[in-house]
């Protein structure tokens, strides 16, 4: 018999918001030239074409403000915003430390499926853990390379 889990609701950020300098900006230009001299050279309008609306998407993204989102933890799963995710379609979670803010990792079922994070405020952190603990087990994950570039990216 599973137990009833108390419901457990609170507002975060969808992601961290990161300040970029003239060094990332200036890098960013660098690659993106770099990328489109290449394209050029090999004369691949279509690559061309992707390096410049990749690096106007990267900067469009890294600019936009994160969205306040209400999130609840109940018997049925998580309801992130308008979202329900059922707990069957995950395998298990993971809590994460990202320069002092945590967010659970949510691993999916499906092989190519995607991992849901999840920021919550320090103050409620150990009631969303015991919720999650009551219907997923824990495991130890650590950001794979498209995290961390995701991450440097910010988008």
């Amino acid at each position: 018999m599973v137990k009833k889990l108390e419901s457990v609701s609170w507002q975060a950020e969808e992601y961290l918001v990161k300040n970029h300098n003239f060094l990332w900006y200036l890098g960013l230009i660098i690659i993106t030239a770099g990328l489109g001299t290449i394209a050029v050279l090999f004369q691949s309008w279509t690559f061309l074409a992707l390096v410049i609306l990749s690096a106007i998407t990267i900067v469009i993204s890294s600019l936009r403000p994160p969205r306040r989102i209400n999130y609840t933890l109940d018997n049925d799963g998580l309801t992130e915003g308008e979202r329900h995710h059922p707990y069957s379609d995950f395998r298990a979670f993971s809590i994460l430390d990202e320069n002092g803010h945590y967010f659970a990792v949510l691993i999916p079922k499906k092989r190519f499926g995607i991992q849901t994070k999840i920021y919550f405020p320090t103050d409620s952190g150990e009631a969303i853990v015991d919720a999650l603990g009551m219907r997923l087990p824990m495991e130890q994950v650590k950001p794979d390379i498209l995290d961390k570039i995701v991450n440097f990216l910010r988008i």
